[in-house]
């Protein structure tokens, strides 16, 4: 028997969880949007810099320059259009392809939220998130449910988000010596009355053990129906605490919408009373200040045209399913249940490959990236590049403003591969002047409070370093040791 014939594949679920999921994270996004063209970060990280450091194999993927701008234009439009379900299926795959393009521009941006934000509107390509409360369904027609594993695909996406950064803070670092938050925390002085309390040692190991702890449970107490409201406290408090304490934009307000996945049908539905509302409340002042047409008699009660439109077109009848006992026989693809099979198989063993690398993964952060390690290091850097000239044996050293800017060459000081990527631009430059030129590197690094220690090996030419998925030999070995996952 195929296990996707099983009578869980076939089981709906009422469509406001979905609809209101949809209409948040398109609206948080388009605000995303607009925040970071405010704050001036597209001219910044974009336009402004003449090299940016690219991920591996996807060396192709640039800035436009100027035009970048009309590629966050697109990116923003297209989470509104996915906010009001507007073309849904087009709108989320522009925004998937333009926010993921955006990412990939400079691999000196990464965070696990940027990465987290792709990966969740790769998922919703294959949900009908559009079936219910959206302008697809007031034109196509609507459907008050959808497949059950529809939603319960994001509430997975999510525990595996939470569970995996618990998993990442077992480690020697973070649960006993508090690292790096004993740097970070003391910092945060000024801070009205939390800040008071941020120096003491106490406090930081309940926030490194908290977070821990937090991590780990908090999927789990999403789901248990008894404990979902003491957990959305939870969900609550913690990320406006990290939003006080660290500087990383809209993510906590993204996590803690989302976790609203978790509740009943009936709350969502609450929320869409609320915004149907508001929207009458809306359609109604423009219809009175703009336009008297469609109007019937008031005093006897009846409503206008626009208003009977509204009303059905908001509270479609139930026309394609009963769902009277929540047990209807609801078609999914296999294909697309395959597709997503594999998409979660890979969220599940993608964090681990960490395991097939020697040496301490904070060292040479081999596997680092795109496992839900979030927060768990403080590194910081010196890279002085020596250039030899090989036709005549001349010697000169790099200033690295002079091709880098301070945020890149903050970044590239203690991350091997952006290391080796920037040695190859500098031999590929030194080309363009007709010299032949061996890179070298004398680079130092600390790591979570430690004293800095040689990193990159002095006498590798790095023009001769090819990056790949192998280990870099040329990182020098990690004079400590650092237990757990």
């Amino acid at each position: 028997m195929n296990v996707f014939d099983s009578p869980y594949f076939h089981k709906t679920s009422k469509a406001a969880p979905l609809a209101v999921f949809r209409i948040f994270f398109g609206l948080m996004m388009c605000a995303s949007i607009i925040r970071f063209w405010a704050n001036g970060w597209i001219e910044k990280l974009y336009i402004e810099p003449s090299f940016f450091f690219s991920y591996y194999g996807f060396e192709w993927v640039k800035p436009f320059g100027h035009y970048t701008y009309l590629l966050f234009v697109i990116c923003g439009l297209s989470a509104l259009a996915v906010a009001i379900g507007f073309r849904y299926k087009l709108a989320i795959i522009t925004f998937f392809l333009s926010f993921t393009y955006i990412e990939l521009m400079d691999k000196t941006t990464y965070l696990n939220h940027y990465y987290f934000i792709s990966l969740l509107s790769f998922l919703m390509i294959f949900l009908p998130a559009e079936e219910y409360f959206s302008l697809d369904a007031r034109r196509k027609g609507s459907s008050s449910v959808v497949p059950k594993w529809s939603i319960d695909s994001i509430k997975l996406l999510l525990g595996i988000v939470y569970f995996y950064a618990g998993l990442a803070k077992l480690n020697s670092d973070w649960l006993f010596k508090a690292m790096p938050l004993k740097i970070w925390l003391p910092g945060r002085y000024d801070i009205p009355v939390l800040g008071d309390f941020l120096h003491q040692e106490w406090v930081i190991y309940a926030f490194s053990w908290g977070g821990a702890i937090y991590d780990l449970c908090i999927p789990f107490l999403l789901l248990w129906k008894r404990t979902r409201l003491f957990a959305f406290v939870l969900v609550v408090i913690f990320h406006v605490l990290t939003r006080v304490l660290f500087p990383i934009g809209m993510f906590p307000y993204i996590m803690i919408v989302s976790a609203l996945i978790f509740f009943d049908t009936k709350l969502h539905e609450r929320i869409v009373d609320g915004m149907t509302k508001v929207l009458s409340v809306i359609s109604s002042a423009t219809r009175n200040l703009f336009s008297n047409e469609g109007s019937t008699n008031k005093e006897d009660g009846s409503l206008t045209t626009f208003e009977m439109t509204q009303k059905k077109e908001l509270y479609p009848p139930l026309e394609r399913f009963d769902v009277s006992r929540g047990r209807v026989r609801f078609k999914s693809p296999k294909w697309k249940l395959s597709l997503l099979t594999i998409f979660f198989a890979i969220q599940l063993l993608f964090p681990w490959r960490y395991l097939l690398y020697p040496g301490e993964l904070f060292w040479t952060e081999e596997g680092f990236r795109f496992s839900w390690r979030v927060m768990l290091m403080e590194k910081a850097g010196y890279a002085n590049f020596k250039i030899v000239d090989r036709t005549n044996d001349e010697v000169f050293y790099i200033d690295n403003s002079d091709f880098l800017t301070s945020f890149q060459e903050k970044q590239m000081s203690f991350q091997p591969d952006f290391i080796l990527e920037y040695a190859h631009y500098l031999r590929d430059h030194f080309a363009t002047q007709g010299k032949e030129v061996e890179v070298y590197v004398e680079s130092f690094v600390a790591l979570n409070g430690r004293r800095s220690q040689p990193y990159i090996d002095p006498s590798v030419d790095l023009t001769k370093q090819k990056e790949t998925f192998k280990h870099k030999n040329w990182i020098l070995p990690f004079k400590d040791e650092i237990k757990g996952i």
